[in-house]
């Protein structure tokens, strides 16, 4: 049994929640050299579930082509992505300031779905989930949306905003798993963790 569990990811939230769990882990974040982000991009009109699970299949794949090239000890390998839509669209990190307030406008006074998606590799064995969550924000004036994209805060994440940071004060109802809005459900992951033989 392995006494730990590598995290391919880079969000500081994803690495709190397994603290959370109980969990041990080391980062396993892609190199400046790789691009990550390329893994993320939307193909066709694809519907937002299998986008979700095939997105997080391939940064498991390129996390255990790390693992290898780096040669480090052999242990679970945990992936997970995000992904915000309304309806079919998809909505990913805004590129710049304008995008982010564009995305909340459409947001704004709407409910839309997440999901976040979790992978975990042990060996040659890999098992996955997907959880669904719904998110409802109240009406937003322009003023509001402009002073919360000035702080920064939707740079980054899909639907450009952060359920645990400032945005919580517009935000109406929360239906499912929050910690799979924050980019990590705990429950989803902690049973494929536990049948992998991981204590959580």
């Amino acid at each position: 049994m392995s006494d730990f569990i590598y995290l391919a990811s880079q969000s500081p939230r994803r690495s709190q929640l397994l603290d959370q769990m109980g969990v041990a882990h080391k980062l396993l974040v892609a190199a400046p050299h790789e691009d990550a982000e390329s893994l993320e991009a939307v193909r066709g009109a694809e519907a937002p579930g299998r986008y979700v699970a095939r997105v997080t299949g391939l940064k498991l794949d390129a996390a255990l082509q790390r693992l290898q090239r780096q040669g480090l000890p052999a242990a679970p390998v945990l992936c997970a992505d995000t992904t915000v839509c309304l309806g079919r669209d998809i909505l990913g990190k805004p590129l710049t300031e304008a995008d982010a307030v564009r995305t909340l406008q459409r947001l704004a006074g709407q409910a839309h779905r997440v999901l976040t998606a979790v992978a975990v590799q042990r060996g040659d064995q890999r098992i996955s989930a997907i959880s669904q969550s719904w998110v409802r924000f109240a009406p937003m004036t322009p003023a509001q949306i402009h002073a919360y994209v000035a702080t920064g805060e939707p740079m980054g994440k899909a639907g450009a905003y952060g359920v645990q940071g400032r945005a919580a004060v517009h935000i109406e109802q929360i239906r499912g798993s929050y910690s799979g809005i924050m980019g990590l459900p705990l429950f989803e992951t902690a049973t494929l963790l536990r049948s992998m033989g991981i204590r959580c």
